[in-house]
């Protein structure tokens, strides 16, 4: 383990950030004595993939393992699928790209999704009309509470908008592989806006670029301003919510689900707030993009917290939906 670890280029949001001890993790045997090392200097051992979903704070006083288990296999057919099987640290855009040029679609609506592949399944990813547990069949991750690796099938994940059992049980397992399952009768997703303009019979690579395009239009690149992509869930709200909200605002944007309740847009809410393209400090709201809160150089943890807490009070007060973080902070 390496002392005072910097995290500085471990997070899109490149906040100024060091642990107390960090290390790089190439194979999931070593995940087991990281462990021990930690708990031995009494010491909490967390894993960052990419670091594209968290807002660390100035010092971690603990263990962080920067997870670069590698790997892409194509495990063959069954069923109706085709299994691939991916090692966590994997670049989960890379992945997207790769499995296009195998001749296997099936991901290409969530291209462009900065992160790693081990990261994808805690949280659900989805954009453009996809999310990952559709694509999921299973993954392999070490339950810290006694050192063993389980497998976990779909239903085991608990798989929800942008949750699964991982999230809502935060440090306890570390996923060291995933296996998808790619369709072999693939049909286009093309009812998204920004791909509802394609042609029917589009392939897999061109709808692949065209989400890459149309997210470098809307949301700037994290490796030139700092950010963590969307900042916050879409609020998932009773229809008497929406209701209400639309007896005011019929203008807003709602997308009824199958139980009932609707899905609204965050970033309709925060624009409307005033919100977009407004500074505090060194942080702010994208001038592209609602959702997206940056880095313009030099921001602190705690402006970014602050930043987002006067976002969540204002949507709050104006239109009694309260907005939830995406990224975790650690």
């Amino acid at each position: 383990m390496t002392p005072d670890f910097d995290l500085q280029r471990h997070n899109t949001l490149g906040l100024p950030a060091r642990a107390r001890f960090g290390a790089t993790i190439t194979q999931a045997d070593e995940l087991a004595s990281l462990l021990s090392e930690a708990a031995a200097r009494g010491l909490p051992f967390r894993v960052l993939g990419g670091g594209s979903n968290v807002v660390l704070r100035p010092v971690f006083d603990g263990v962080i393992g920067l997870m670069a288990i590698a790997g892409r296999e194509i495990l063959g057919r069954r069923g109706d699928h085709t299994l691939v099987r991916v090692g966590a640290g994997e670049n989960w855009h890379r992945l997207v790209e790769w499995t296009i040029q195998h001749d296997l679609p099936g991901l290409e609506n969530l291209a462009g999704i900065p992160g790693t592949v081990g990261a994808a399944p805690i949280q659900n990813i989805g954009a453009y009309g996809c999310e990952l547990v559709e694509r999921f069949e299973s993954l392999v991750a070490l339950d810290t509470e006694d050192n063993a690796l389980k497998t976990f099938s779909r239903d085991d994940c608990d798989f929800s908008y942008r949750q699964s059992m991982f999230k809502r049980t935060p440090g306890r397992f570390i996923v060291v592989s995933v296996t998808l399952a790619l369709p072999n009768a693939w049909r286009p997703n093309l009812g998204y806006p920004g791909l509802n303009t394609l042609a029917s019979d589009t392939d897999a690579r061109t709808i692949m670029q065209t989400v890459v395009t149309v997210r470098n239009r809307k949301l700037p690149d994290w490796r030139k301003l700092g950010n963590a992509g969307s900042f916050f869930h879409n609020p998932i709200v009773e229809a008497d919510v929406a209701d209400r909200l639309a007896a005011d605002h019929p203008q807003a944007p709602r997308y009824p689900g199958a139980d009932g309740r609707v899905k609204l847009s965050a970033a309709w809410l925060i624009e409307r707030c005033g919100f977009k393209g407004h500074r505090l400090g060194s942080a702010g709201v994208s001038d592209q993009h609602a959702l997206v809160v940056v880095n313009h150089g030099g921001a602190t943890q705690q402006e970014i917290s602050d930043l987002a807490g006067q976002i969540v009070s204002a949507v709050e007060a104006r239109f009694g939906v309260r907005l939830v973080q995406e990224p975790e902070l650690l």
